[in-house]
């Protein structure tokens, strides 16, 4: 070979096509445009609803807690209590979901009493149920004085367990809450003008004692009510046991 051709050898590198290779970069950007797109027609959707559907959009944007159950099952991820479907529609007031929402809370207080083995003999003595002013959870009196003794405003053991897990299911919701006490007509005797007032008065404060003991916040409870014999539970009978009662209401929010 001559010298001539000592030159170093030119290498070529040729480019495949004009359209090379540009990476993920165009997913996220087509990502955001999807979400961007949607959000846009759901906005358009609400827009296009009756004021009742807006209202309730709003109020639980406002305040998810609101629309939910937020007691220990929910903590622990195991509550029922969402918001039924038939209710998401138009036409559907916000008091009517908050009604479903308490009607499933109330479901759950008995489901979870009904697990304990302690309370399993005292279910009959609970009552739950939906009234005017929201959701009422009522401890009813048995012959045996399971609660109070007769006359005392000290709680029993196994009331004040009851109304500690009570507590702890209220425990985070937005809602209100009122405790009343209620007697039967029977007549106070004991302490001179010490009435069924008092004793009712001072029950629902026992009781109230025991649900912030559960967990409940203090500042959710709106009233202690002493009704005495004027709330018969039984008005045909008013010395039946079953007006001695202590009532905890769970309120609307609205």
């Amino acid at each position: 070979m001559s010298e001539g051709n000592d030159a170093p050898p030119i290498i070529v590198k040729k480019v495949q096509g004009g359209h090379g290779h540009h990476g993920g970069a165009w997913k996220v950007a087509y990502a955001d445009f999807v979400t961007a797109m949607m959000a846009l027609f759901i906005v358009l959707w609400i827009l296009g609803q009756s004021e009742e559907v807006k209202e309730a959009v709003a109020g639980y944007f406002k305040d998810p807690l609101g629309f939910s159950t937020k007691g220990t099952g929910l903590l622990d991820g195991k509550s029922t209590g969402v918001i039924k479907e038939d209710f998401i529609k138009e036409g559907s007031s916000f008091q009517e979901m908050e009604r479903a929402q308490l009607e499933a809370m109330g479901e759950q207080i008995m489901d979870e009493l009904s697990q304990k083995v302690e309370f399993k003999n005292l279910l009959d003595q609970v009552k739950v149920e939906i009234v005017d002013e929201g959701l009422r959870v009522e401890m009813i009196e048995a012959s045996d004085d399971i609660f109070f003794d007769v006359g005392s405003s000290s709680m029993s053991s196994r009331g004040s367990q009851i109304l500690s897990q009570i507590g702890k299911q209220l425990a985070g919701l937005p809602n209100k809450v009122v405790v009343e006490g209620h007697t039967d007509s029977r007549p106070f005797k004991g302490i001179r003008g010490y009435t069924n007032f008092e004793l009712s008065a001072e029950r629902a404060n026992s009781a109230r004692r025991a649900l912030t003991a559960g967990g409940l916040d203090i500042e959710q409870i709106s009233e202690i009510r002493g009704y005495a014999d004027n709330k018969l539970r039984d008005a045909k009978d008013p010395f039946n046991v079953v007006n001695r009662r202590i009532s905890i209401i769970v309120k609307y929010t609205k």
